[in-house]
């Protein structure tokens, strides 16, 4: 399915429409997202609660099958002084599928802004629900912990 408009929000059915939308949203930004990285929890699962502190540069995770939280990309680093607040969709749902996002500085792999887009399994609105300038170092090693 293509993204597709409905009233002031965008809805899609795949990973690649809530790339898209990321992607959208990152131009609109000034720092385009190049890079990106759908998260998985380690039993398997691909939906999750989204707790986030954009001021701090913070974001958590948790699966919904199993219950494990996980610090996305470098938040371990910013986590004592973070307050992280849960995000819920218009629908009111806590679940998403969550797509991450990196622009990167011209000529390296280093990363300058960070994006996290959810995809919510009840209503299929996609969105992107938190981001913050990131100076994390490399892309990939920073992807891989999303």
């Amino acid at each position: 399915m293509a993204l597709t408009k409905k009233g002031d929000f965008m809805y899609g059915t795949t990973s690649g429409d809530t790339q898209a939308e990321l992607r959208s949203y990152s131009v609109a930004n000034g720092h385009e997202a190049t890079r990106f990285a759908s998260s998985k929890c380690d039993c398997g699962s691909r939906t999750f609660a989204l707790q986030s502190d954009e001021e701090a540069g913070v974001a958590i995770r948790t699966c919904s099958d199993c219950g494990q939280e996980h610090l996305m990309g470098d938040s371990e680093d910013y986590l004592e002084d973070a307050t992280p607040e849960g995000h819920a969709c218009v629908c009111e749902n806590e679940v998403f599928e969550l797509v991450s996002g990196v622009s990167v500085y011209k000529g390296t792999h280093d990363v300058r802004w960070y994006y996290i887009a959810c995809h919510c399994v009840e209503c299929n609105l996609v969105g992107v629900f938190a981001d913050w300038k990131c100076e994390a170092g490399d892309a990939a090693a920073f992807l891989a912990k999303v």
